[in-house]
Order: C-alpha cells, then structure tokens, then sequence
C-alpha cells in the first residue's frame, strides 16, 4: 500500500505545500476510489499519513465529524457510514478533476509521447499512439488495455531478437496444457502462450528481472479487471500509475 498510496500523492498539485487538514479528504478518496474501499476508517486515514511520513492532522476524527455535516447550502464533504467515512459525490468528482491536473499525469503524458519517438517497431508505434488517444480523451479502460498490449508486443519483439534460444528452453519445460506450442518462432506463435504463463517462463528465462515479473502480474491483474464487462470502477490514478508503471520499468528498459 506504501508504493501506491506514494505514487498517488504525486498527483496533488502542489501537494508539499499542501496542509494536514486538506490532505484528509485526499486520503478518504485514494482509500474509498482507489482502493475501492466501501468507507474509510479513522485509523486508516491516519495510516496513510505515516505510510507517506507526513505529520498527521491533529484531531482526524473531529474534522471528519464536522465535515460530514450539511451546512446551509453546502453540500458536506464526508458521508458517514456504519464502517468509516465515504466523500460526498460532488466532492469526490471535485477531487477526481483536481487529480487529474497533477503532475503525475503530466508525467504519464510526457512519458507516453517520448516513448513514441524511441519506438522503431511501425506496430508498437500504431498501439502506442492509440494509447496516447485513449488516455487524452480519459478512455480509461481503453488505455490500459492499448498499453499492456503495448508491453507485452514490445518483449516478444525482444525476445525475438535477443533471447529466444533461452526462452524456448524455458518454454519446452512448461506442462501446463493451455501451452499449445513449444517452441517459438514468430510474434504469432506467442499467442498460443497465456499471458500469465508467458510472464513465467520469461522470468525462467531470465529475460526479466523478478522485480519486473511482480510489477507485469500485477498490471495483468488489472488488466483482466477492466478489459471485460464488470462494475468496477477504474481511477485516473491507477491508469496513470499502470502507464508510468509499464512505460518506464518495462518498454524503456528493455530495447529492441
């Protein structure tokens, strides 16, 4: 929660200079949309203040209680609930596009728009540019289904050219019987290879460091969440952070 709760802080404007007592509602909102919490807890909104090593508002539960009251013409900021504190809708959407101007996403923008001038594959610049349309225009679902496609296009070019005889070693190993091939010859024959397979026996390979190898299953997990119909809500800050994720740690690192 560390890692994550840091990179969500990277997308409050100005957010050193941002006071205890703002930052609340921030937390309230990267615990219960984020996190896809039903409510946030007291203890959990201080938690997130030592999680960042930020000195903790003084009184937490004062100012959630306050803040939950309606005040003549004012929507209140918080709903208090059974479990904990959720934001108030239009509070929340307040935040979510305050979120969305911070430099994290100015970031996400940056990165995706170098990247496309690095790219020499014509296929993984058509992705890449889908991406960068997708993301513009908050397609977020769409983004991060173009960007793993992206990634995962960019490592079997890489493969291709610079570790195949180790992968197909690693390859011939796997019993699994979803595995329809053992042996790999083109970009195509990878589509016979699950993607959560895949991501092992590159690792048995060791065409990935274990570091990538945990950061591509958790974007696969994410992936799966918003590639198929679900209720589930995707933020803008998980979106950026799965880009920046991939595009730095993954595309960058490993050149064709």
């Amino acid at each position: 929660m560390r890692e994550e709760l840091n990179a969500f802080l990277t997308q409050i404007p100005d957010w050193q200079h941002t006071s205890a007592g703002e930052l609340v509602p921030f937390f309230v909102y990267f615990l219960t949309v984020v996190r896809e919490q039903e409510a946030a807890s007291v203890a959990q909104v201080g938690e997130c203040f030592d999680l960042v090593r930020l000195k903790k508002y003084s009184n937490i539960p004062a100012y959630l209680t306050r803040n939950s009251t309606r005040k003549k013409g004012k929507h209140p900021v918080f709903i208090k609930t059974s479990s904990g504190y959720q934001l108030e809708r239009v509070h929340e959407e307040e935040l979510r596009k305050t979120l969305q101007s911070g430099p994290a996403r100015t970031e996400a923008t940056h990165a995706l728009n170098d990247l496309l001038a690095q790219l020499v594959d014509q296929d993984e610049k058509t992705f890449l540019q889908e991406a960068i349309g997708c993301y513009a225009i908050d397609a977020l679902r769409a983004a991060i289904v173009m960007v793993w496609i992206l990634t995962v296009h960019h490592l079997y070019k890489y493969i291709l050219k610079h570790k195949l005889p180790a992968f197909n070693i690693a390859l011939a190993k796997v019993k699994d019987k979803r595995v329809k091939i053992q042996k790999v010859t083109c970009v195509d024959d990878f589509s016979e290879i699950p993607e959560s397979i895949f991501i092992q026996v590159s690792r048995s390979a060791k065409v990935i460091s274990n570091d990538v190898r945990k950061i591509l299953d958790v974007k696969l997990g994410i992936r799966n969440s918003y590639a198929h119909p679900s209720a589930v809500i995707i933020s803008q800050v998980k979106t950026t952070d799965f880009i920046i994720d991939l595009t730095q740690n993954v595309i960058v690192k490993y050149k064709v």
